[in-house]
């Protein structure tokens, strides 16, 4: 009888609402359903549309949006926010295209020396922001605007880097065929299912509610159609472009970040409480700094595809001064994508599926023949339901709602 009484009582881990599971690893679901919906919509509007040319052209667009949101999602589930990303990508751009083209170094070198400046001006961010405790939209937009000022000091009086035959061009101009790509998509496939079937056992080892169907075998099967589907189509034109297999390695070490290692838990939980966090001894500042500086070099190195992709850096790089268009459609992306601009929720797949939703509206509105003034009001609209949807699910989520 007192060995019954004394004996741990199992506590039932209650199941999640749908509306919860939205809210976290089924986050990408109402994205690729409408991505799928766009994709419809302007194959109806236009024949070249689903061409295995325009598909091309349209995922190598979205890769420079895409490894700047994902940048973009560490911060932001932080619970804080980078406005100095679009012009830290161009100034980044412009340093690699002048010590390259100036002082003779190469070019591997001068990528690795960019991407480093970006990653020092994430963490100097982050680290004003911890240290003063400024809004970080406040330094982070001040970062820009100094940052902008930086690239027109870096320039040629042209105005201009021509990087046509540097070295530089190869980046985005290499494809891979064949039997190599098939294995490039089939192992980023192998590496997201045991991503997912770790995170999955991991959640039973510990207690929560964890499903085996909505937690790995729906966005591995989701995943794996796009990936093999993307495939089938750039075969017909010349294969594989390497922005898209570097964006694709990218995410899937920064999935494997945020989902598997301490760290990527720490975000999370300074998202969702960074008092809390910071009691039970995270080192909150340190965090933050670190996604910071992140969000720089992810930024940088999407300013140097851009650079590669366009054969040159001029005022315009990195969006212009100001960096208006490229910061909303980065922001917009990961936003669109699931992750929350309140912090603690979203996962990094969705920076793929917000930045192809932005690639899809401006493509098809570009064939479509609208005006470049629609695409712009259209993104704007699609970030501000994303983020309506996102406090939407936040508030139907919490107890007691």
């Amino acid at each position: 009888m007192t060995d019954a009484l004394h004996s741990p009582t199992p506590v039932a881990t209650p199941r999640r609402t749908l509306t919860e599971r939205l809210g976290n690893e089924l986050s990408f679901v109402p994205v690729a359903i409408g991505l799928i919906a766009l994709f419809v919509f302007f194959a109806s509007q236009s024949d070249v549309f689903l061409s295995s040319r325009n598909l091309s052209n349209l995922l190598v667009q979205s890769t420079v949006t895409g490894i700047i949101a994902l940048g973009l999602v560490f911060v932001l589930l932080t619970g804080e926010i980078d406005l100095s990303v679009a012009a830290t990508s161009g100034v980044a751009s412009v340093f690699m295209a002048k010590i390259v083209m100036d002082f003779g170094m190469p070019v591997p070198l001068a990528i690795f020396a960019a991407v480093a400046l970006g990653g020092a001006i994430g963490a100097a961010s982050g680290r004003w922001i911890t240290l003063i405790g400024v809004p970080s939209f406040v330094v982070t937009l001040g970062v820009g605007m100094v940052l902008n000022g930086v690239q027109l000091l870096l320039l040629p009086r042209t105005g201009r880097y021509n990087l046509m035959n540097s070295g530089v061009d190869k980046l985005a101009a290499t494809h891979v065929t064949g039997a190599l790509a098939w294995g490039l998509i089939l192992g980023a496939i192998l590496v997201f299912a045991l991503v997912l079937g770790s995170t999955w056992r991991s959640r039973q080892r510990a207690g929560l509610d964890a499903s085996f169907q909505t937690g790995v075998l729906l966005p591995l099967a989701v995943v794996a159609l796009f990936l093999i589907g993307m495939l089938m189509f750039l075969e017909n034109q010349r294969g594989l472009p390497m922005p898209v297999i570097l964006f694709l390695a990218l995410l899937g070490v920064m999935s494997y970040i945020t989902s598997e290692t301490r760290f990527g838990t720490y975000l999370y939980a300074i998202g969702n409480n960074a008092e809390a966090a910071r009691r039970a001894g995270i080192k909150v500042d340190r965090i933050k700094i670190i996604a910071f500086a992140i969000a720089g070099s992810l930024a940088a190195f999407g300013g140097i595809l851009s650079a590669s992709r366009s054969l040159g850096v001029s005022v315009s790089s990195g969006g212009g001064v100001g960096g208006g268009a490229l910061l909303l459609e980065s922001i917009a992306a990961a936003v669109i994508g699931g992750v929350s601009l309140f912090g603690g929720r979203g996962m990094v797949v969705g920076a793929l599926f917000g930045a192809l939703i932005i690639a899809t509206v401006s493509n098809g509105l570009n064939l479509m023949g609208v005006a470049n003034e629609a695409r712009l009001i259209v993104t704007g609209l699609l970030l501000v339901i994303a983020v309506s949807i996102d406090r939407g699910i936040e508030r139907l989520a919490r107890p007691g709602s």
